[in-house]
């Protein structure tokens, strides 16, 4: 196995000081890929198998609760020769970006841990898509992580200016990269956030063009890519799971697969949509719902074009989404109380009929 030095791939000193408190019998590793129940994972000594303890998946109570990729444990051992080495414990994520999984259960799925910039990939052909970016960018800023936008397949745009005009009336303080698998320097512009220590995540959809990126940074085809539909000049989906993968030169990146679902679990609107926050403020009323209320500055700008009303849309529609996201969480929450009080009025009964039935037996003899 080839020997890793854990500080290029972004062990912090808060990881270090986390796993003393735990004693000297466990090593540090780094989650780098995931295949339902198996991990693959980095330690210092190279690149294992593991699996969670019993005790871990016995105490987790939702999939957060289990490794992802990028995250940072603690194993038992770094020598594969006796089986999969054990995972006991995940330490603190000091970022993490994640989504609520599909259907009525309230559970977070994260998509990866301790990154330090999220590339918000996007195409510039068909897939191009500013509701979407704005959703992605209100999840990558509630992440902890720094975004960046990635356009991709600028060879198959003829408009770049304005959709770049676009981009920059809602993307405030994010840098955007114009990216083409076209040319030899068409992604030169990602190389200034590739450094020793530091963790990027590729999120955006199936087929934008987040695979061939990391082949050009990796220097050889580590992924799978597939060509573009002609029927619809879409990209075709080829990453089927999260792994990261050492850069050449320090580093490293995380694939994720395209998400055809991005429920919000989390999401820091505050930065989003820091526009329409700030007009917010000028409305007349505190709690002004930006409709048909008076003296309503958000209103205002859109009347005079410096707003969207789709923009504005949007922000309520994520709104209502955390919103619906908050209640179902807190009656969640409520229903497993009520669980716990019901088990124990349960007990309580069973063991009211056990000195009951002792009583009765007393008296028969």
């Amino acid at each position: 196995m080839n020997k890793t030095n854990l500080s290029d791939i972004g062990l912090a000193e808060q990881h270090i000081q986390e796993a003393m408190m735990y004693g000297g019998n466990f090593h540090l590793a780094r989650i780098s890929a995931q295949h339902k129940d198996m991990y693959k994972a980095i330690t210092e000594k190279g690149e294992i198998q593991a699996e969670v303890s019993g005790k871990m998946s016995y105490t987790a109570s939702t999939p957060a609760d289990y490794p992802a990729v990028g995250d940072w444990v603690l194993v038992d051992r770094t020598d594969p020769k006796n089986g999969n080495a054990i995972i006991h414990r995940v330490l603190t994520r000091k970022s993490c970006f994640e989504r609520k999984v599909a259907g009525r259960r309230y559970e977070c799925q994260v998509i990866a841990a301790n990154i330090d910039t999220v590339f918000i990939c996007m195409s510039l052909n068909n897939d191009y898509n500013l509701r979407r970016m704005e959703r992605y960018l209100s999840i990558a800023w509630d992440s902890g992580a720094m975004p960046v936008i990635v356009l991709t397949k600028s060879d198959l745009c003829d408009n770049i200016n304005a959709k770049l005009m676009e981009i920059e009336s809602v993307a405030f303080g994010v840098d955007v990269i114009v990216t083409s698998s076209m040319g030899a320097d068409g992604y030169t512009g990602i190389f200034k956030y590739l450094q020793k220590g530091k963790t990027i995540a590729f999120i955006g959809s199936s087929g934008v063009g987040k695979s061939t990126l990391i082949n050009k940074l990796m220097g050889k085809e580590v992924l799978r890519t597939k060509e573009i539909r002609e029927a619809d000049d879409k990209g075709r989906h080829a990453t089927t799971r999260r792994q990261m993968f050492i850069l050449p030169g320090g580093g490293v990146v995380i694939d994720t697969p395209g998400m055809r679902e991005l429920q919000i679990a989390g999401a820091d609107l505050a930065k989003a949509f820091a526009d329409i926050e700030e007009l917010a403020r000028d409305c007349h009323f505190r709690d002004c719902k930006h409709e048909s209320e008076p003296k309503c500055a958000v209103r205002k700008a859109i009347e005079d074009g410096t707003l969207t009303v789709e923009r504005l849309e949007n922000y309520k529609k994520l709104q209502r989404e955390m919103l619906f996201e908050e209640r179902k969480s807190t009656m969640s929450a409520a229903q497993i109380q009520k669980q716990k009080v019901i088990d124990m009025m349960g007990s309580l009964d069973a063991c009211k009929q056990l000195k009951k039935n002792n009583m009765q037996n007393k008296r028969k003899r």
